[in-house]
C-alpha cells in the first residue's frame, strides 16, 4: 500500500468522512527541501466529517495527526483542509 492509500485508509477509519481527497503533491516540490524521488513527501488532504463539528481548528488538526500516527513522521509536508 502506498502512502496516499495509507493516509486515506486511516482517515476513513477514524472519521468516516463524507468527503475525503488525498493528493500526493510531491512532484510540484521537486528541488525543494524534503522532496523525495518517487513522491510520498508532500500531501494535500481535504476532509469533511461530522466528527469535526464544534472542534477548533487546532483540535481538528490534532485529531488528524493522531489518526495518522506513524505516517506523519515519514512525510515532509501535510497541508490540511478540515471541516465538518
Amino acid at each position: 500500500m502506498n502512502v496516499t492509500d495509507e493516509i486515506r485508509t486511516c482517515l476513513q477509519a477514524a472519521f468516516d468522512p463524507h468527503e475525503l481527497d488525498v493528493v500526493d503533491d510531491s512532484e510540484s516540490h521537486r528541488g525543494h527541501s524534503g522532496y523525495q524521488e518517487g513522491g510520498a513527501s508532500h500531501f494535500n488532504v481535504r476532509i469533511r466529517a461530522a466528527a469535526f463539528e464544534g472542534q477548533s481548528r487546532v483540535a481538528r488538526h490534532r485529531a488528524v495527526h493522531a489518526a495518522l500516527g506513524d505516517i506523519v513522521p515519514r512525510i515532509h509536508a501535510l497541508a490540511l483542509d478540515i471541516g465538518a
